[in-house]
């Protein structure tokens, strides 16, 4: 291993070692990344879904009858994406003013007036 401060000589040496152990960070970073994907991938089931979005079981039964709740059926049995789940929490999302505001400056400039 090289001192803190190495030497001229070891430079190319010491670079070496360095992108030796940055290719191994990057493996690393890239399974970690492929098992988080294929855990989150798994469906939920309504108990899970209930806990994921702090609601009672029945809730979520009324939410899937009314087709609010992004659902999938089979066998008798219904599964949620966290991924759909998120992005149905998301749609409800209210604008800031200040996002309004910003909405309404850049469309008032592309109409044109009467008179």
């Amino acid at each position: 291993m090289f001192t803190k401060n190495p030497t001229f000589e070891e430079l190319p040496k010491a670079v070496s070692l360095l992108l030796v152990k940055l290719d191994h960070i990057e493996q690393l970073l890239l399974q970690n990344t492929s098992n988080s994907n294929s855990v989150s991938e798994q469906p939920l089931s309504v108990q899970e879904a209930a806990k994921f979005l702090n609601l009672a079981v029945p809730t979520v039964y009324t939410l899937v009858s009314q087709q609010i709740l992004p659902y999938s059926k089979k066998s008798k049995r219904l599964y949620f994406s966290k991924q759909d789940l998120t992005e149905w929490i998301q749609s409800g999302r209210k604008k800031t003013i200040s996002e309004i505001q910003a909405e309404a400056t850049a469309y008032l400039p592309t109409k044109k007036r009467r008179g």
